[in-house]
C-alpha cells in the first residue's frame, strides 16, 4: 500500500450517497475511511447490503472499532456516531485525513416535523463535531452536503447560489442552512477551507426506501396506490446519483480560497473573504412529478394506481438548479436523462431489493 495516496474520510458511508462516494474514491486509488452509525431511520438491511458491496462484514462490527474491507484493501469502516466528539476527535488525530466528505445527516423533510431533535443532534451537533475535528487536524478541505431545500420560499428559478436562503420552510432545511453558516464561521475564524454542496433531488440505485422513487416502485409492483402530491404538478430537478458523485469527486480538488472580489457592502452568498464556497449540484433541468411517475411506469411496464392529494407541509412547488458555477469549476455538467436514470434504478431494484 503506497504512503503517497491521499486519505479521505467519508461520513455517512453506509448511506445512499456515501456508499457510491466510497466506491468512486476506491476506484481512483485513494485511502478511504468510512464512518456511519447505521441507525434504523430506514431499513438496516439495505445498509448491510451496501456495506457488503464494499467488503464490510456487518456481523463483525463493534462500536468505534475500525475494520478492514475484505474486498478493498484501501477501505476501512468504523461504526460510530459523529455526535460523539471524543471518538471523532481521536479518529482524526490517528488517521490524519487529507480530505473530508461529510455526508452523514438526518434526512427527510416530513420526518423533521415529527422528530426535530433527531435533526439538531445529527445535523447540528454532529456537524459541529466534524468542524471541530477538522480545525484541530491537518485537513486540507472539508466538503459537506447541503440541499436545494435551503432555497425555501424563494421562487426565482433557476436557483442561483447567490439567492437568499433566509426563508426555509422545513426544519430539515433550516438545519442545513445552519450548516452553511457554521461552516463559514470556521472558514473565517480558523482558515478551514469548506465547500457546501446543495444537492437537488438525488435518485438512482441503492437509494433510501423513504424516497419517492423507492416508494413509487414498491407500490407499483405491489398493486398499491401511490400518493401524488399537488395533483402531480410539482416540478423537480431530478439528479442521477452518478452525476452527483462525479461532481463531488471533482470538487474535492477545488479547494476554495478567499474571494478577492467579495464586497461587504454587496455580499455574495456563495463565497467570502474566508476560504468558503457553495455549489448547486443538479441536472439543470426540470421534470414534472407525473412525468417522473410515467418514466417508472414505462420501465416496469405497469401502470401506477394514483391517489392525488394536496401538497404537504414543508414541500416546495419547484426546484431547478443553475449549475453554471459548478460547470465552470469542474468542467462537468450533470445531464443524465430521467428515462435513463429511472431504468438504471429499476434494474437495480428488481435485482437487489424487490422480493416477490
Amino acid at each position: 500500500m503506497s504512503n503517497n495516496k491521499k486519505k479521505i474520510l467519508v461520513t455517512g458511508s453506509a448511506g445512499f450517497i456515501g456508499f457510491h462516494m466510497v466506491l468512486k474514491l476506491l476506484k481512483n486509488d485513494f485511502l478511504v475511511f468510512g464512518v456511519d452509525n447505521i441507525n434504523d431511520y430506514y431499513d438496516i438491511n439495505l445498509k448491510k447490503l451496501r456495506l457488503s458491496e464494499c467488503g464490510i462484514d456487518y456481523s463483525s462490527l463493534n462500536n468505534d472499532i475500525p475494520i478492514k474491507s475484505i474486498k478493498y484493501p484501501d477501505y476501512t469502516f468504523q461504526k460510530s456516531d459523529i455526535t460523539n466528539y471524543v471518538v471523532i476527535y481521536n479518529l482524526f488525530q490517528k488517521e490524519n485525513f487529507d480530505y473530508v466528505i461529510h455526508l452523514a445527516a438526518q434526512p427527510g423533510v416530513r420526518y423533521s416535523m415529527i422528530n426535530p431533535r433527531a435533526y439538531t443532534s445529527s445535523n447540528i451537533d454532529g456537524f459541529l463535531s466534524i468542524l471541530e475535528a477538522c480545525k484541530n487536524s491537518s485537513v486540507e478541505h472539508l466538503l459537506y452536503a447541503s440541499t436545494s431545500s435551503v432555497y425555501g420560499l424563494n421562487s426565482n428559478l433557476p436557483y442561483d447560489e447567490n439567492l437568499s436562503t433566509d426563508h426555509p420552510i422545513s426544519f430539515y432545511a433550516a438545519t442545513k442552512k445552519a450548516n452553511e453558516v457554521m461552516a463559514h464561521s470556521y472558514s473565517h475564524l480558523y482558515g478551514l477551507p469548506t465547500t457546501g454542496m446543495r444537492f437537488f433531488t438525488v435518485y438512482g440505485p441503492w437509494s433510501r426506501p423513504d424516497m419517492a422513487m423507492f416508494l413509487f416502485a414498491e407500490a407499483i409492483l405491489n398493486d398499491k396506490p401511490i400518493q401524488v402530491f399537488n395533483d402531480g404538478k410539482m416540478i423537480r430537478d431530478f439528479t442521477y446519483i452518478d452525476d452527483i458523485i462525479e461532481s463531488v469527486y471533482r470538487l474535492t480538488f477545488i479547494i476554495p480560497n478567499t474571494d478577492s472580489n467579495w464586497n461587504s457592502l454587496k455580499p455574495k452568498q456563495d463565497s467570502s473573504l474566508a476560504p468558503y464556497s457553495i455549489y448547486n449540484i443538479g441536472n439543470n433541468n426540470t421534470v414534472e412529478l407525473l412525468n417522473y411517475i410515467h418514466a417508472l411506469e414505462n420501465s416496469f411496464g405497469k401502470k401506477a394506481i394514483k391517489n392525488f392529494i394536496d401538497i404537504q407541509p414543508g414541500d416546495v412547488l419547484a426546484t431547478y438548479a443553475n449549475t453554471t458555477k459548478l460547470v465552470n469549476a469542474v468542467n462537468f455538467k450533470p445531464n443524465t436523462d430521467i428515462e435513463v436514470g429511472v431504468q438504471f434504478f429499476v434494474d437495480w431494484y428488481k435485482k437487489f431489493y424487490f422480493k416477490k
